[in-house]
């Protein structure tokens, strides 16, 4: 059970950063960097929203492979039109904040906590995540997990799907802990971060939208049978930063990532220990020049 537990942990890792959707990847991370309103709890941001990502990408995967398989060829054609709508929506919010406004949080209450409001919206990101992945990335999840459980193996089907969500995890968990960290660490070193962050994180969230409407539109193209589509150089260029990516992936494996993220937990904790010790003045001057540079 541990070569099939181990693969389907491999498969859930590089799922994160498949051909169709790993430009989202970074628009995650804008979103989550772009929605922190203060300097504090960077670690239970980015660790609830990579567990939100991982839910809606994890239950979108499960959902198909289990209910949707028989009408996949109905739906596999008007995939790439969810795509494109995604990829617009993703330059709408980063127009948006390189204009200097901020990104609505849905939540309970006017009152709700950003943590709690976090989780929803990125549930939400994690299941539109999927939604443009199931193209390059369903596959793999199809033949490792659903195979096992529509054979009867309940629970060797259930082991291995919580081994991709894992896999999925790891990653997404790693990329978001060490940029919520980066960000805190700019912000309380400088005043102008406050106001730079997320007209960067916009600036991001515009590329990663471009690029996922543009593969939207490639995938369009190739299903209309136009030849120019197969030299598309966006998507040459994108295609070989991301089999690269992949591979790095890969070769670090799950040992290493759950290392790393051990790691930044740590660094996490001992940053947390230094800012306790600090004179409360200090703290102060860092949240109102972080409020300050998002209001912007």
């Amino acid at each position: 059970m541990t070569a099939p537990l181990l693969l389907a942990l491999t498969a859930g890792m590089l799922g994160a950063v498949n051909p169709c959707g790993f430009a989202l990847l970074p628009a995650y991370l804008s979103l989550l960097v772009a929605g922190a309103s203060d300097a504090r709890g960077a670690v239970g941001r980015a660790l609830t929203a990579a567990a939100g990502l991982t839910l809606g990408y994890v239950v979108v995967f499960g959902a198909f492979g289990l209910a949707l398989a028989p009408l996949a060829g109905w739906l596999r054609p008007r995939l790439p039109w969810l795509t494109v709508a995604l990829g617009l929506l993703l330059l709408v919010a980063g127009c948006w904040l390189l204009a200097g406004r901020r990104l609505p949080a849905p939540g309970w209450s006017a009152r709700a906590p950003r943590l709690t409001r976090s989780w929803p919206s990125m549930a939400l990101f994690g299941a539109a995540y999927a939604l443009a992945s199931l193209g390059c990335a369903i596959a793999p999840f199809l033949a490792i997990v659903v195979t096992s459980l529509q054979a009867g193996s309940t629970g060797r089907g259930l082991a291995l799907f919580g081994a991709y969500a894992l896999g999925m995890g790891l990653v997404v968990a790693v990329a978001a802990l060490g940029v919520a960290l980066l960000r805190d660490g700019l912000v309380a070193r400088l005043r102008v971060a406050g106001a730079l962050v997320p007209r960067l994180s916009g600036l991001v969230l515009l590329l990663a939208g471009g690029y996922v409407a543009w593969y939207g539109w490639y995938e369009l193209r190739l299903a209309a049978g136009r030849r120019d589509a197969l030299r598309d150089p966006v998507i040459q260029a994108a295609s070989k930063f991301q089999h690269t990516l992949a591979e790095t992936v890969e070769t670090v494996g799950p040992a290493v990532l759950l290392a790393t993220l051990a790691a930044l937990l740590l660094a996490a904790l001992l940053l947390r220990k230094r800012r306790t010790l600090r004179p409360p003045g200090v703290d102060r001057e860092v949240i109102a020049a972080t409020r300050q540079g998002a209001g912007q």
